[in-house]
């Protein structure tokens, strides 16, 4: 059994935890953490464009992608130290629900966390990246909370139909 956890800032420790509580003991798990690419290429086009082609040294959009690959492996190095056991660490830089479902294919489980409005039920709970990741996976999802869930009191009422 191959087991992705999508492992993102501020919901990753929630989706470690359900891998452990979940996966097989003999599980392939693989944590994964995808950079997009719009930081750095504001960065790479604001120096193109204001300072022209200057030395490429100088471009503040490598420095950006240097920050965001460093981030990303104290994120994953914390990650497989929560989960406590043998584990692959994947960084994929791009569209992130693109990287997430490439990644994803091929597995026998995908364990990701709400990541919209957490304080109440329903869909708003998902970002779009999440939504898409959701909509289009193609194994089955773990989708956790990654706090406790609000309660029911919370749902949305139901659509108001005319008569």
């Amino acid at each position: 059994m191959t087991v992705v956890v999508w492992i993102t800032e501020g919901t990753w420790p929630a989706c470690v935890d359900a891998a452990r509580a979940h996966a097989p003991q003999d599980a392939e798990i693989l944590l994964l953490h995808v950079s997009g690419q719009e930081v750095s290429g504001v960065a790479h086009g604001a120096f193109a464009g204001l300072l022209g082609r200057g030395r490429r040294e100088r471009d503040p959009g490598n420095r950006v992608e240097a920050l965001a690959a460093a981030s990303a492996r104290h994120l994953l190095d914390d990650a497989a130290e929560r989960l406590g056991r043998p584990c692959a660490r994947l960084e994929r830089t791009g569209r992130t629900e693109h990287e997430v479902l490439t990644a994803a294919d091929g597995a026998d489980l995908l364990v990701l966390a709400r990541d919209g409005d957490r304080t109440r039920l329903g869909p708003h709970s998902l970002g779009p990246a999440t939504r898409f990741v959701v909509d289009h996976a193609p194994c089955p999802v773990l989708l956790v909370w990654p706090e406790p869930a609000p309660g029911t009191d919370t749902l949305p009422p139901p659509p108001h139909h005319h008569p």
